[in-house]
């Protein structure tokens, strides 16, 4: 043992002891599998990332446009999302501009370009307020005429609420169950329509009552009926132009869709006409 400074050297000769070898056990290869890693993105996606745009499943996307979460509701393309909210915002997303030139369009019922031009982006805020606007103008002139006459007539005059519910019953039920129905026909004969497409044609098709239910304070009966039968005229030319393109596809039953089409809005004037055109004390 040498000692020099602070510092002690060890004979390695003079140690009794010594560390075992470890034997060589050979040359060992590893070897890694190869992995979509190298590449990013991975050729062929796989597991909870898919190849969209939208964020995995279990992101925490609570603030973000679908609202899903980390919950276990389904996407955007899941069934139960028809019965959210957001499921139907984009249909009331349009400008004032665009609900404009869709009420102009309506009357010009021979032009027939109303499906070209909504086909990119059918909307259901304008039948929503176009019903809404009938049956506040037929319950509002309803009860403006009624009274005038029967205080013209001296007369004691009472409210009728029926008047609300009814026509509340008759524009939204018919906006509502006639595109059911037609779109059930046509895709029964291979000429399917978008659902929302009809929704929207029919609602547009309602918008040229409203004068005319205006028009039908003047106590004149011939008048009236020229109102109701002018305007049922527009709005059965509207919406069976719009249809025959599209319908056309269906072979031989195609004229008799259209027909039916065009008889079925031509009744709702007529019943429009007996029970909101006339007022009687």
């Amino acid at each position: 043992m040498m000692t020099g400074g602070s510092y002690t050297t060890i004979d390695s000769q003079k140690v009794s002891g010594s560390v075992p070898s470890v034997p060589d056990p050979g040359h060992t290869t590893v070897k890694f599998a190869e992995s979509n890693l190298q590449t990013f993105p991975p050729s062929a996606t796989q597991g909870k990332i898919s190849g969209g745009s939208n964020p995995p499943r279990d992101a925490d996307d609570t603030f973000s446009g679908n609202g899903n979460g980390g919950t276990d509701e389904p996407q955007s393309g899941g069934w139960l999302h028809k019965f959210t909210v957001g499921a139907y915002k984009p249909f009331f997303d349009v400008d004032t501009s665009d609900v404009v030139d869709r009420l102009k369009e309506s009357l010009f019922p021979f032009r027939g370009t109303f499906t070209e031009k909504t086909a990119d982006k059918p909307d259901l805020y304008g039948p929503f307020w176009i019903c809404t606007t009938l049956i506040f103008v037929a319950a509002s002139i309803g009860t403006f005429v009624t009274y005038v006459a029967h205080k013209w007539k001296k007369q004691e005059w009472n409210y009728d609420i029926n008047l609300v519910t009814w026509s509340a019953g008759v524009f939204y039920g018919y906006v509502t169950l006639v595109p059911l129905a037609l779109y059930v026909v046509l895709k029964y004969f291979s000429a399917p329509s978008g659902l929302v497409q009809l929704f929207c044609l029919y609602g547009y098709s309602l918008f040229i009552f409203i004068p005319a239910l205006c028009l039908s304070v003047v106590p004149v009966e011939i008048f009236r009926w020229v109102i109701a039968g002018v305007a049922g005229f527009m709005s059965a030319t509207f919406v069976a132009l719009n249809l025959k393109a599209h319908i056309n596809s269906a072979g031989e039953r195609s004229i008799l869709i259209i027909a039916s089409i065009f008889l079925l809005q031509l009744g709702l004037a007529v019943v429009l006409k007996l029970y909101l055109f006339t007022v009687t004390v």
